[in-house]
């Protein structure tokens, strides 16, 4: 006979890291972000995902990623099963200075990369300055 003991905390440790992740293996899609010249660069890695069960969604300024990993076949008798299964979303608050309606989006090798471009009204631009030269006439 085995004497197997229950730690709840042990339990409740194990559950949060499957839903929330860990530093070393987080349960979102993790993201590298950058400003590459006139556009912000945004990449997350998928692998094992499907280019058509990703969803891109642009409401106001919040763009959701939403992607889907197949189930496990249930015939199979697994020995270790540690990556996320199922629907999982990110979301992105963009700022008012991004062009949201032209955002390219680009799925390889289990990356999706987004291109997010600075809006025209955004950009640096240089004011010209009028000036004014008024000639008096010389009245004799």
């Amino acid at each position: 006979m085995m004497l197997m003991r229950t730690d709840p905390f042990r339990d409740l440790d194990r559950w949060t890291q499957q839903v929330l992740g860990t530093t070393a293996r987080p349960a979102v899609m993790p993201m590298d972000a950058w400003r590459e010249g006139d556009a912000f660069i945004v990449e997350f890695d998928l692998p094992g995902v499907k280019a058509d069960s990703v969803a891109l969604d642009v409401e106001r300024n919040v763009l959701t990623v939403r992607a889907e990993r197949p189930g496990l076949d249930q015939g199979r008798e697994m020995v270790s099963a540690e990556r996320p299964r199922g629907v999982f979303s990110r979301q992105l608050f963009l700022g008012e200075t991004l062009d949201t309606d032209q955002i390219q989006a680009n799925y390889q090798d289990g990356v999706l990369r987004l291109s997010i471009p600075v809006a025209e009204k955004a950009k640096p631009r240089r004011i010209p300055i009028a000036t004014s030269q008024e000639k008096e006439a010389i009245s004799a």
